[in-house]
């Protein structure tokens, strides 16, 4: 491989389908397209400002790299993307891209990154912004810290263990979703998602859970949590402690300590449908 050290680019398209290159130490300024149709790439040390730092792009790996605010839409079209260490400032980062991994990756601004990408894999990443990882098939993620709303809005075929989400409206429009040993807090949790679990989890939620079809709550908690399960079919839900309240689940089992307020509606719903246990 080519080695490029400590260089300053600017303008467009500064390394324009440019193959095997070893890159440190190295600032991509003012301009666009630094890296664009290229494939065997690795930067470290490096510094991007320059908008659309990496599009149609293959088999890039960034170390220790900084994406400012300046480099919009990052990375985008783009295959078997490896990035660690590194802190990633700008919005909308990733879209229509497959094969990417993180890991101690820290997003300052994450609204609208993620989208529409597949085969996802997150190890350690903190996350700050609305509409993170919208429509991304395939992803497994551990150690998540995610603040913002409607984050995971239609994702498919996704595992996600030992994270703390915070924000409203949080993984509709789901399939195919088990989530383990985490925090998620915010209102209208999983709204319209299907075929989703839950195990030893947390869930801090007003009108949680609602519209819903094939939901497991294993051994989970859901302190602060109202009118939950609304309309929400074939649920299976076993609860530690108590539930504040539960608005008219249109079928399965429920077991809780203690439900503060049970609202059961003939007209809206077939009550013998519900099985609820307390205690």
């Amino acid at each position: 491989m080519k080695e490029i050290l400590n260089e300053h680019f600017s303008g467009e398209r500064a390394l324009f389908q440019r193959n095997g290159l070893r890159i440190s130490g190295t600032v991509f300024g003012e301009g666009e397209s630094p890296l664009k149709h290229n494939a065997y790439i690795e930067l470290s040390d490096c510094a991007f400002d320059a908008k659309y730092p990496v599009w149609y792009s293959e088999k890039v790996k960034l170390n220790n790299c900084t994406i400012r605010e300046t480099a919009k839409e990052g990375i985008w079209y783009s295959t078997e993307i490896n990035i660690y260490n590194t802190l990633i400032e700008s919005a909308q980062c990733f879209r229509h891209s497959n094969g990417i991994s993180l890991k101690n990756v820290t997003f300052t601004n994450g609204d609208e990154t993620l989208w529409k990408c597949a085969n996802i894999r997150m190890d350690g990443v903190k996350v700050k912004g609305d509409y993170f990882a919208m429509d991304c098939d395939g992803m497994e993620i551990c150690g998540l810290e995610l603040s913002g709303s409607n984050a995971f809005d239609g994702i498919k075929n996704a595992t996600i263990r030992k994270s703390v989400i915070s924000g409203s409206d949080c993984f509709w429009n789901c399939q195919n979703v088990t989530i383990h040993d985490s925090v998620i807090t915010g209102k209208c949790f999983g709204w319209n998602s299907r075929n989703i679990m839950l195990v030893n989890c947390t869930v801090e939620s007003l009108q949680g859970m609602c519209f819903m079809e094939n939901l497991v709550l294993k051994n989970c908690k859901l302190p602060n949590t109202t009118l939950a399960f609304e309309y929400s079919d074939n649920i299976s839900v076993d609860i530690k402690g108590s539930i504040e309240s539960v608005k008219n689940p249109a079928g399965g089992l429920i077991r809780a300590e203690s439900i503060g307020e049970i609202i059961m509606e003939n007209e809206n719903v077939d009550v013998t449908r519900t099985k609820i246990v307390c205690g």
